[in-house]
């Protein structure tokens, strides 16, 4: 196993055309691989503006295919630059069936699979429910050149039950793509409760499973959102290890040790003491 295992967790304020935003992408890669990064992970939606501020049936032109040209566009510069990329896209399915997706790419250029975000959500000026199906996929995760990953997607990041099960699966790390800001008549009185939560309840995570957790978020005023940035990385004990800023566009670049988590889930056993006879109503929906 990796000792330890680099990131780089590119943060950017996203243009009209995708082709510019999948260029600022590969650019921020290669960025990150100069800077020792061996997993890089993008915003979500990366190359698209988050358009779920509206419900409008032109956005499903954004969608591709997965695999597909950008898969294999990013699959090529995984290869050359001897990387891991987690790569969130618009995914086609099929006509009328489109997913919120994030195709991992081993270091070798290998689409090792994807995941289908599982938790849709719908609030004032976040839309989702009428663009994306629920991911079908279940929680996974997959052996890289550097190490065990799993990926979840932005509503995800609010689910313990999610974290756990990707856990479970033997990640070593959570990765977390979002598009989170505020609603400029929130900011505020309602701004920094709402990042403390959202930052919180990730950290819960890293703590309750053992595990790393990375989150990328994107910057920028979109309509009425004012996107917060913050991407982060929270260790096992979910101290906040490296932190990017609010409004700049930059790669915030973390080395994760892995040996840490090792005598982390050794001294709190979570795993172990868990009471899997007792979950039984985890599957019941609440409310009579």
């Amino acid at each position: 196993m990796k000792k330890q295992v680099t990131l780089g967790l590119p943060q950017f304020a996203a243009l009209p055309e995708p082709t510019a935003n999948l260029a600022r992408a590969e650019t921020m890669i290669r960025q990150a691989a100069s800077q020792g990064a061996q997993i890089v992970c993008l915003q979500e939606l990366c190359s698209t503006l988050y358009f779920c501020q509206i419900e409008d049936p032109t956005h499903f032109d954004l969608t591709e295919a997965m695999p597909g040209p950008t898969t294999d566009r990013f699959g090529q510069l995984a290869k050359e630059l001897g990387i891991v990329i987690v790569l969130p896209l618009f995914e086609k399915r099929a006509t009328g069936v489109y997913h919120n997706t994030a195709a991992v790419i081993d270091a070798d250029g290998t689409l090792l699979g994807k995941y289908r975000k599982m938790h849709i959500p719908e609030d004032p000026g976040f839309h989702e429910k009428f663009y994306f199906t629920p991911g079908d996929l279940g929680y996974q995760a997959w052996e890289t050149a550097f190490g065990t990953i799993g990926v979840l997607i932005c509503w995800d990041q609010w689910y313990p039950e999610a974290a756990r099960l990707t856990a479970m699966q033997g990640a070593d790390i959570l990765f977390y793509p979002t598009a989170i800001g505020w609603l400029l008549e929130e900011k505020d009185t309602l701004g920094p409760a709402q990042h403390n939560a959202w930052q919180t309840v990730q950290r819960g995570h890293a703590v309750a499973n053992g595990c790393y957790v990375a989150v990328v978020n994107r910057i920028g005023q979109e309509g009425d959102t004012l996107f917060w940035g913050r991407s982060f990385a929270a260790n096992p004990y979910g101290e906040v290890i490296a932190e990017g800023s609010t409004t700049e566009e930059e790669i915030t670049i973390v080395t994760c040790d892995l040996e840490l988590q090792e005598e982390f889930r050794r001294i709190w056993p979570f795993f172990r003491d868990r009471r899997i006879d007792s979950f039984d109503g985890l599957k019941d929906r609440w409310g009579s």
